[in-house]
């Protein structure tokens, strides 16, 4: 061919779409097409080119057709005698040469599949299976096949056989699928095909062990049960086949004779389809559904799977069953099996721990899909196929105990019927319907290239070029097909809740619609199988939020769907929707609540959450709902600085006319920065540290605004100023910046009476003040009580509540005791004068960091009377091992060894003259006091009760001062702390393992014992 002709057959090329142009022409130009394309016709007027611009990957199909037509020719050279062989060169190139089925459906498959045309070159006489391609039946399939396994043509085993004619079936199936107008429509066709001729594979694979094996094949009857994509008929080009073996023994046979026979014979059935030999291999046979998976027996009689799901079946293996349908082997024994478990799987849904499980199924293939792939997971990743596959199952385990047409083990089948059903909306079926089909068919397409096993979308640009064009998309190919994916991913997931939960509104919805609606029943169970508690009261308060034609219940019906799959993921679903409905009433009359939810999904996802993960944080929002604006704030999940909180209560304070209405305006806005705090700790991942502190900055912004207002109405009230200076002194873990959800105030109150003032006047005006503002911070309302708790004052109760400066210095003076000066090591100013803080701080210092460290004598006392504490403040009934605060190894063994240490050391390591906890172990373990291992237990001892603490004040309500012995309220503390749901009792196991390693630190570093 002349240069200039072949520059003009490369733009024709490039015209029609082939990569490589310039090769596609030498191709074109290959003596292995004489007679089919010829070179001197620029117009290709044969069609052959042309036809090769509608297939996936031009010129792939190009290259393949001339490795074909090169095998063809060499194989007639090989045997000149065959006559029936010559005839086939002349017929293949008729039927390439003349537009029509033949032609299309072999230059598709070339031009989809590397491994195919593979195929077609060692055995090019099977071209014919693809341009005569047509439906068959799984009986003719199977036929086919046992017919070449049981009398395999010259120089093939039979193994080579069955790898040769499954094939060989492959290809026709595939030659259909390709050409197919609408390759989603054909997909359910396809999918049921090649589930077809994998049960010929393992029947005509049952035949060959039991040829090669005939004294086993007497003693047994054994049946193959399909399992997954198998036994549903939706199988995939290339997948495991899932399978569990079943045997009776054949008459005057011993039982356990027969299953060694019946192991024998299934252990050859999967090496004949698994192996790999000179012909390849099909696929693994995976027998892991089987009872006990690979630690059980290989094959079991019926009455022994039987008794197995009787008693120790866990719910993913009742969902498993749901595909199972007999295909290979003892038609009796496969009848039987199938007779005697069906009916077990439609009580799955009333099993202990049902709700738990699905969760957990749920999670765990989300947790095992690597990093690396997860946003190219067609299977696994959100929005992928298991998503859609499992909320069908999910839904036919709920509801076909009691509805028999609902029990389909194709996945597109049993989703139709749910919809006719009404048991899930037609729109959502559909559309779920078409993702599905897509996402089948890109694994189709991508498996079919090499005929590898995979879920993965490609990432380079051929392959996602040869992908879009097998979809139809010829316009930047590789764009196109990646939107459209990400397009149905997206939709799945929106669907995957819509799914569940939008057939329930409609269960209690008065308005009149042409969906076939669940019947209540149907809904409650739903609502009970998916984790509510009281499923009536919970169908009470959806048709509560949903009812009417306003604009309100309109916005709720779109909103609810999504919320309540997000209420159903925590722990308390029902406590988080009716404290959504009280909510929503309660902000009933505003402008902007709903309109919030509606068009930041982010705000209804963390509104949702928070309420079904905490009674605490529902209880403060329901008494303060107008703070679910935080949710809407660029900033609304960080706690604010105290300086910001401060301001906004003196706002909010300053135009009340009495100290109570003030005092009840600053504690407003202390609900408010409460509900933002749990919100940040439940959903923001706000570190435990910074919840501490953030919870102290509010306790004191609070007690600073009620000062001054105490303050400032008093003055007004004997017009003039008053004769002394306050100040509030933190203790505890207030002073450490480490409050708690349920932690009191410890507090001491200090004052200073002016130049010249009466001391008596002036102690009883900072008394009064002191009395009024605890009253006013303890007062009960909507938001917790703050008691300001003064017990570790001097002389303890039996002492003045508040003292001068100078009656602390003469008393700290006279007659202090060693536990007074360690109380003062966690002592810090949080309201009041700043100069008095100042003049208290520089009094305590010398007491608190004693120059000489701790006596001998000191050391004792302080250790006795830690004892005694642990001997006699633990709750009774309380158990040591598991007790926050008290308990061995908890909260204040830790306390006491670190402050311990601070009061031995900081008058030389002035790191350790801090209030807070972890920074003094810290420091401690900077300047090598401690092991930097027993600082390291400790700190997780203290972190993790804390942690623990404030999680089960979060999920209760209420304090709780030990983990939880309760299964439902110890699994709820754990989720909180970050746990998967179901950890409850690791979370407990944790608790004492880390307290007892914790303990053993305290009995050395504290104690002074000697480890044996």
């Amino acid at each position: 061919m002349s240069v200039a002709r072949v520059e003009s057959a490369s733009a024709t090329f490039a015209r029609l779409g082939f990569a490589d142009p310039g090769k596609a022409a030498r191709l074109a130009a290959d003596p292995a097409l004489a007679g089919l394309i010829d070179p001197l016709d620029e117009a290709f007027d044969d069609g052959v080119i042309e036809a090769l611009a509608h297939v996936a990957d031009p010129d792939l199909a190009l290259l393949a057709l001339v490795r074909l037509m090169e095998a063809l020719r060499a194989r007639i050279s090989a045997a000149p005698d065959d006559d029936e062989l010559r005839k086939e060169l002349p017929a293949l190139i008729a039927a390439l040469r003349r537009p029509g089925p033949a032609r299309e459906r072999l230059l598709a498959v070339l031009g989809a599949s590397i491994a195919l045309g593979d195929h077609l070159v060692a055995h090019p006489e099977h071209w014919r299976s693809v341009a005569e391609a047509r439906p068959r039946t799984v009986q003719q399939r199977i036929d086919r096949i046992v017919h070449r396994v049981s009398d395999p043509p010259d120089g093939l085993s039979p193994d080579d056989a069955l790898r040769v004619y499954y094939r060989r079936g492959l290809l026709g199936i595939a030659a259909l699928d390709l050409v197919a107008p609408d390759p989603l429509a054909k997909l359910p066709d396809t999918a049921a095909a090649l589930a077809d001729l994998a049960q010929a594979a393992l029947e005509a694979a049952l035949v060959i062990a039991q040829r090669e094996a005939p004294d086993d094949a007497a003693q047994c009857r054994l049946a193959v049960i399909a399992m997954g994509k198998t036994g549903g008929r939706e199988l995939n080009y290339v997948s495991d086949v899932d399978v569990i073996f079943v045997a009776e023994p054949t008459d005057g046979i011993d039982e356990q004779d027969a299953m060694a026979a019946a192991s024998r014979l299934a252990s050859r059935l999967m090496t004949a389809c698994s192996a790999a030999t000179a012909h390849g291999t099909l696929w693994p046979v995976d027998a892991a559904l089987r009872p006990e998976g690979k630690a059980g027996p290989l094959v079991r009689t019926v009455a022994s799977h039987k008794a197995y799901y009787d008693r120790w079946a866990k719910t993913w293996e009742f969902q498993a069953l749901l595909k199972a349908r007999a295909v290979a082997g003892d038609r009796e024994v496969g009848a039987a099996y199938i007779a005697a478990l069906s009916p077990m799987i439609w009580e799955a849904a009333s099993r202990d721990n049902f709700v738990d499980d699905v969760q957990a199924m749920r999670r765990r293939v989300e947790a095992h899909i690597p990093s690396a792939e997860s946003d190219r997971q067609l299977k696994l990743g959100p929005g992928g196929l298991r998503d859609i596959e499992f909320s069908v199952q999910l839904l036919q385990l709920v509801h076909g105990r009691s509805d028999e047409r609902i029990r389909s083990g194709t996945t597109l089948d049993a989703l139709a019927d749910l919809a006719r059903l009404g048991y899930v909306g037609r729109e959502d079926a559909a559309r779920l319907g078409t993702a599905y089909r897509l996402l089948r068919t890109l694994e189709h397409r991508i498996q079919l290239l090499r005929l590898r096993r995979t879920h993965l979308m490609p990432t380079s640009a051929t392959e996602l070029r040869r992908l879009g064009r097998a979809l139809g998309h010829r316009e930047d190919a590789a764009a196109a097909i990646v939107s459209e994916w990400k397009g149905e991913a997206r939709a799945v997931r929106r669907l995957h809740e819509r799914l569940f939960y939008r057939p329930l509104l409609n269960a209690v919805a008065r308005l009149h619609t042409d969906e076939v609606r669940l019947t209540p029943a149907a809904a409650r169970e739903r609502l009970s199988a998916l984790g509510f508690r009281d499923p009536v009261g919970a169908l009470r308060h959806i048709e509560s939020l949903t009812e009417g034609l306003t604009r309100r219940a309109a916005i709720q019906r779109h909103l609810l769907p999504v919320m309540l799959g997000w209420f159903a993921a925590e722990a308390d679903p029902d406590g988080g929707l009716l404290a959504f409905r009280k909510v929503s009433e309660a902000l009933d009359g505003t402008h902007w609540y709903l309109r919030l939810l509606r068009d930041e999904p982010q705000a209804a996802e963390q509104l949702a959450r928070t309420l079904a993960r905490s009674a605490f944080a529902a209880q403060v929002l329901v008494a303060a709902p107008e703070a679910v604006q935080i949710l809407g704030e660029p900033s609304g999940v960080r706690p604010h600085s105290r300086a910001d909180i401060e301001r906004r209560m003196r706002t909010a304070a300053q135009h009340k006319s009495t100290p109570d209405e003030a005092a009840a305006a600053a504690r407003a806005i202390r609900r408010v920065e409460l509900f933002r705090i749990a919100v940040a700790d439940l959903v923001g991942g706000l570190p435990q540290a910074d919840v501490g502190r953030a919870l102290s900055d509010l306790t004191a912004a609070a007690i600073q605004c009620t000062l001054d207002i105490v303050v400032a109405h008093e003055e007004s009230r004997r017009a003039r100023p008053l004769e002394t200076d306050l100040l509030v002194v933190g203790m505890g873990r207030l002073g450490g910046a480490e409050l708690g959800y349920a932690s009191d105030a410890d507090v001491l109150f200090v004052h200073d009476p002016h130049i010249g003032a009466d001391d008596g006047v002036a102690n009883a005006q900072a008394l009064a003040v002191v009395k009024e503002m605890q009253r006013l911070l303890s007062v009960p309302g909507p938001d917790p009580g703050i008691g300001l708790d003064a017990d570790l004052r001097p002389e303890g109760k039996n002492g003045p509540l508040v003292r001068s400066l100078d009656s602390y210095r003469a008393y700290y003076d006279r007659w202090a005791l060693i536990w007074e000066a360690q109380a003062l090591v966690r002592a810090r100013p949080v309201a009041g004068s700043a100069e008095l803080a100042a003049k208290f701080v520089d009094l305590i210092d010398p007491i608190r960091w004693h120059g000489a460290g701790l006596s001998a004598q000191d050391l004792r006392d302080i250790r006795r009377l830690k004892a005694r504490m642990e001997a006699e403040r633990l709750p009774r009934g309380a158990d040591r091992r598991t007790h926050f605060k008290l308990g061995t190894g908890g909260l204040s063994d830790v306390e006491w060894a670190v402050q311990t240490l601070q009061m031995e050391h900081a008058h030389s390591y002035p790191t350790l003259r801090t209030t807070s906890t972890l920074p003094a172990l810290t420091a401690a373990a900077q300047a090598r006091l401690i092991s930097h291992a027993d600082a390291a237990a400790l700190a997780e001892a203290w972190e993790f009760a804390a942690h623990a603490r404030n999680a089960a004040m979060l999920y209760r309500g209420r304090a709780v001062e030990s983990v939880p012995t309760d299964a439902r309220e110890a699994d709820g503390t754990a989720r909180i702390m970050g746990l998967p749901p179901g950890s409850g009792q690791d979370f407990g196991e944790d608790y004492r393992r880390i307290a007892r390693h914790a303990r053993a630190v305290v009995e050395r570093v504290f104690y002074g014992r000697v480890d044996d």
